[in-house]
This record gives structure tokens, C-alpha cells and sequence, in this order.
């Protein structure tokens, strides 16, 4: 196969996507609109399943490096109740399936193995178009343009490339988090840092809940839930973190103090993330030529498994891609028919699980997520 892949985003399944298709020896561009691999923090920890993550990392050939990144001891899992009491404790006993990463460590090994010049920082896209025969041109803020015979949209919720395929737009899910840090936590953050314990903590209740990891360097992530109208949020300022720290702490007024102390005790200034999602099961005619990966595809509010499907999206896409040289439209056709069910499935669990967090016996349900006693299934 000679025709050259272009991806728009180089995320985790863009990268993905285009390691694959290096393995295979099939030539790919990435076109990213950050204009360096460090031009913004990637996140927090996430933790790569054996059922799709891993997976991924295999057909790229990158599972030696991935072990080399975890973080022993993090799949711990805690769940209290607001008021402190422990419901539910399991140790990393390392048969999760589910080891734990930093998100910047896992994209920078997937930059890692590509050839030099594979990803073009800095090219925000503009505008795309259909010139016909399955052709596209993608037009770039620099006045740039490319053509492609075959162009992929890994370029996240706000996709410049979904357009060509579908006019679903992302819609708020009613639920936003706060972010925080708390740095060198075992000695700056004691109570706090024995709360959480080794791995993650959660503590969901009705229309709020407070998550923590424990991640590199000594260091607790927090994430704090709230089910509120955007108006809500648009209501506090931001760029005045000791007030806005202070009014989402108010929230959880009556909640046991070493769990507020991970909003109060942030030693970074919060910052606000809306959740949106498309509709469940969204998907789309095939459409010569192009496809989506990621949460272009299929942006659910977080549930775990986004970054592991985006990466097994990359795979497989890759994958078809090459089992099919002379063809691409019987690649793209057999790499959609088997997305949009996985997706749709996982968007299902993920909606019953936001339902489940938020719920009025929210603490009980997801110890009996976690225990495998749910009688909501």
C-alpha cells in the first residue's frame, strides 16, 4: 500500500495509530496543533487494560517500554463515605490487569518510536473539505493546506474532521470536575496522603464525589465531581484560586476534613473541566476516504476506558489498514463495524456508572460495582 495516511491530532490514538502503521511499514503523517510535544501538561495517571489498552501496545510492539512505565502498587482502589468510614479497600496485589501509568510517559514512548518528522507540530486545522474520489483537503490557521487519499480524525472532542462524517456535536453531561494537586503529600499532607493510601481513592455521593490517585514523586491528584449547570461554574472565578478553592470546598461543607483538605490543601490553582459526550451509539454512514479514532469517534463522559479505546481504535484501524493494501474502503469498513458496537457498549456501561456515582446510595452501589454484587445490572 502506497497511499499516505494522514492523521489530524497526536494524542494516544493518533500515535498509536501511526506507530502501527510504521510497523507495518506503511507511511503516515500526524498533524498536531500544539506546537510542541510539551507545550501542555498531559494529565494524570491512567490505567491500561489488558482487554484494550494492552492490546494496542502489543500490535505496536511496545509492551517492554509500557512495563517500564508503570507505577507498582497503583491499582490499589479505596471507597469511603463522606464521613471518613472505609467501605471498600483493596491492595495492589498485581493481578488487576490494570496497571497504572503517567499519560505523558505513555504518549512520549509512543513519539518515541516514530521516525523523526512523522508528527508537524503547530498545524491547527481550519477547515477540511471533500474534493471527491474519496479525496480531502485539509487547510491549516498558517494558511497551509495538505491533500490526502485517506485522512483520520484523532483530533479529539472539538474534531475538525468529524464534520465530513456526521453533524453530531458534543453536548454537556451535566457534570463537571476540578482539578488539584497536592505535592510531597506523605510529609506536607499527612492525613490526607494516609486517606487516599497507595493507589486511588473515591468517594462518591448524590450530584458530587471526590477522587484522588496517588501518582510520581509523592504526589495526590484530586479531582473533585460536581453535578452543576455550566452557569453554576461560569459564577466563580477561576483566576482567583484561594476564593474559587474556598467555594467548591463549600460544596462538601459537612464532608470529614482529611477529604476536604484535598480541595482546601491544593498547592496548584484549580482547574475547571466540563465533561460533554456525543449520543450514545453515535456512528455514521461510510463515507469514502476518511474515519475517526478516539473520542472524535465516540466522547463519553470519563469512565476509564477513553484513552484504552482510543489506542484500540489506533490498532486496529492500523491493522485493517494493512491486511487490506489494495483497498481502503474495505479497511475502513471493517475497522468501523467492529468500533461502533465496542463503543457503543463501553458509552452504555459509562453512562451507568455517572448514574451510579451521582445516585442517592452512591457509596453502597459502587461497592457493589467493585464486589460484583449490583443488582441494578
Amino acid at each position: 500500500m502506497t497511499t499516505h495516511v494522514t492523521i489530524i491530532g497526536a494524542g494516544l490514538g493518533g500515535l498509536t495509530l501511526a506507530r502501527v502503521l510504521y510497523v507495518h511499514g506503511i507511511p503516515a503523517t500526524v498533524y498536531e496543533a500544539e506546537p510542541s510535544p510539551t507545550a501542555r501538561s498531559q494529565g494524570g495517571m491512567l490505567d491500561i487494560h489488558d482487554y484494550n489498552g494492552q492490546l494496542a501496545l502489543k500490535a505496536a510492539n511496545l509492551m517492554e517500554e509500557f512495563r517500564g512505565l508503570i507505577l507498582e502498587g497503583r491499582q490499589a482502589m479505596r471507597v469511603l463515605d463522606s464521613d471518613g468510614t472505609v467501605l471498600f479497600d483493596k491492595a495492589d496485589d498485581g493481578t488487576g490487569g490494570r496497571p497504572e501509568v503517567q499519560r505523558g510517559e505513555l504518549r512520549q514512548i509512543l513519539l518515541d518510536s516514530l521516525p523523526a518528522g512523522t508528527v508537524r507540530w503547530g498545524h491547527k486545522v481550519s477547515d477540511t473539505r471533500a474534493l471527491g474520489d474519496g479525496r480531502h483537503e485539509v487547510t491549516f490557521a498558517d494558511g497551509s493546506a495538505v491533500v490526502t487519499s485517506l485522512l483520520v480524525g484523532a483530533d479529539g472532542a472539538w474534531s475538525r474532521v468529524r464534520p465530513l462524517l456526521s453533524s453530531a456535536t458534543p453536548e454537556y453531561t451535566g457534570h463537571s470536575v476540578v482539578e488539584t494537586y497536592l505535592f510531597e503529600a506523605d510529609t506536607r499532607h499527612p492525613a490526607a496522603a494516609k486517606t487516599v493510601g497507595g493507589g486511588a481513592l473515591m468517594v462518591p455521593s448524590q450530584g458530587k464525589e471526590i477522587f484522588a490517585h496517588r501518582e510520581t514523586g509523592d504526589t495526590l491528584h484530586t479531582y473533585v465531581g460536581l453535578a452543576r449547570p455550566l452557569d453554576w461554574f461560569a459564577a466563580i472565578d477561576f483566576t482567583d484560586a484561594a476564593t474559587a478553592r474556598a467555594l467548591i470546598a463549600q460544596e462538601f461543607g459537612d464532608w470529614a476534613p482529611e477529604l476536604t483538605s484535598l480541595i482546601t490543601d491544593g498547592d496548584t490553582a484549580p482547574v475547571l473541566r466540563h465533561h460533554y459526550a456525543l449520543p450514545n451509539g453515535h456512528r455514521w454512514d461510510r463515507v469514502p476516504g476518511v474515519t475517526l479514532v478516539g473520542d472524535a469517534a465516540h466522547l463519553t463522559a470519563p469512565n476509564g476506558e477513553g484513552a484504552n479505546l482510543a489506542m484500540l481504535d489506533g490498532a486496529e484501524l492500523g491493522d485493517s489498514l494493512a491486511a487490506h493494501p489494495d483497498d481502503i474502503e474495505a479497511a475502513l469498513t471493517e475497522y468501523e463495524q467492529a468500533m461502533f458496537p465496542r463503543t457503543a457498549e463501553t458509552a452504555a456501561e459509562g453512562a451507568e456508572l455517572l448514574e451510579a456515582l451521582l445516585s442517592e446510595n452512591a457509596p453502597q452501589r459502587l461497592v457493589d460495582m467493585f464486589t460484583g454484587h449490583d443488582q441494578t445490572r
